[in-house]
């Protein structure tokens, strides 16, 4: 099985989402991720629910479960100077370093780039930066959807700003982090630079990012972008419709020969010939209309009915799923998307599988979330030669 970053050792030093992430996604491309965590209290994820209960009663985080999988534990307390040590000394055997401390923490534990080994590629990761007015205030997910206007932009029209369902900031930071990871990894060891560098990954800019023309149409023509909803201002039809039987089903008909097919799939020919439907112009001009008279088609219809209707016509339609139903669906099995975790708390468990693939090559099953401070033992003796009396006499001391 293809491993490109084999040979990558990558110390995952973040909490909650972002780092860990970023992190992650580089273990499941084939580096060795070694997760440093405090003594007490471990990866606040630890913390999050949804909790299922293992063998001995206890609370156990599915959370957990999936985002701290491939990877090692080790407890280090980064707050006292034989904890940094450590650190450092780990940190030059590494190549990589994912941190999501608020800026100026690493600093005043004497952990940050400047004090590391030059060859690490160090991404750090924070709410607006390493840098500016804004960068010390500490927050979340939801302070950087909604700084960066995808809040703003989200919900129906007539109603509130709605927080995407899920942290779209701490996922898409994390992605574009590890792109950016192996772009420095890339420039050190097949351009032969030798060197790392320090990337400044920020939540909101993340999202920024994936604003499509929202700051180009503010600039040349002063508009600000509204809520639509599940529809768009731009063409019609669009919109998710309600089915006979309750569901919901996405059909996508803007382009003019697509929505020719979709009048056919409707058994309604004559709507070509009414002028509001005529041209993708008339459509968005019309867009109400053309998405009302598509809802009473759907209505009357199972979404199993919409959908194969749709499919035979060639128009694109989704049937809006629920877990359940990905689980169950045969191009999630094909793909593999779904694989068995063997988790070493609570046994075997269903989890999305790693993401992207490489061609010819089947997903790889990730290694279980380990317990806290699993590792701590196996990495200080193997990377740094410490003996099993000085791991004893660190324990003792609350250093790890």
């Amino acid at each position: 099985m293809r491993q490109p970053l084999a040979g990558i050792r990558v110390l995952d030093m973040g909490t909650r989402v972002a780092a860990p992430f970023c992190a992650g996604i580089l273990g499941e491309q084939g580096a060795e991720v070694i997760k440093i965590e405090d003594p007490d209290r471990g990866d606040k994820t630890r913390l999050n629910g949804p909790f299922t209960v293992d063998d001995d009663g206890n609370a156990y985080s599915l959370y957990w479960s999936v985002e701290g999988r491939g990877r090692k534990s080790v407890t280090i307390n980064l707050r006292s100077p034989e904890g940094q040590d450590l650190f450092r000394r780990l940190a030059s055997v590494s190549d990589v370093v994912c941190e999501n401390f608020r800026p100026g923490t690493l600093e005043r534990w004497n952990i940050d780039p400047s004090q590391l080994d030059p060859r690490l590629v160090t991404a750090r990761i924070s709410l607006y930066g390493q840098q500016g007015p804004k960068s010390l205030y500490n927050g979340f997910d939801h302070n950087a959807v909604a700084f960066a206007g995808l809040t703003h932009l989200t919900g129906q029209p007539d109603g509130p700003p709605t927080r995407p369902a899920l942290p779209v900031s701490d996922y898409l930071t994390g992605v574009f982090a590890a792109q950016a990871v192996t772009s420095l990894l890339y420039e050190r060891d097949a351009k032969g630079t030798g060197t790392g560098g320090v990337i400044d990954a920020y939540l909101y800019g993340s999202v920024l990012r994936i604003m499509e023309w929202t700051i180009a149409a503010y600039d040349r023509l002063g508009s600000v972008r509204p809520r639509t909803g599940n529809r768009s201002n731009n063409a019609a039809p669009l919109d998710n419709f309600q089915s006979r039987d309750g569901r919901y089903v996405c059909v996508v008909a803007v382009r003019q020969a697509v929505f020719e097919r979709l009048c056919e799939a409707m058994g309604r020919p004559e709507l070509l010939a009414d002028e509001r439907f005529a041209t993708p112009k008339a459509r968005r001009l019309n867009r109400d209309v053309v998405n009302q008279t598509v809802a009473e088609w759907a209505s009357g219809l199972d979404a199993a009915t919409i959908e194969e209707r749709c499919l035979s016509h060639g128009v694109p339609v989704s049937v809006i799923y629920d877990v359940a139903d990905v689980v169950a669906d045969d191009q999630v099995r094909a793909r593999g998307d779904v694989c068995t975790v063997d988790d070493p708390v609570i046994g075997p468990v269903r989890q999305q599988a790693p993401f992207p693939r490489f061609d010819g090559d089947p997903p790889p099953v990730p290694v279980g979330a380990p317990r806290l401070g699993e590792h701590t033992d196996e990495v200080l003796s193997g990377l740094l030669g410490l003996s099993e009396a000085q791991i004893d006499d660190l324990r003792e001391r609350n250093v790890i």
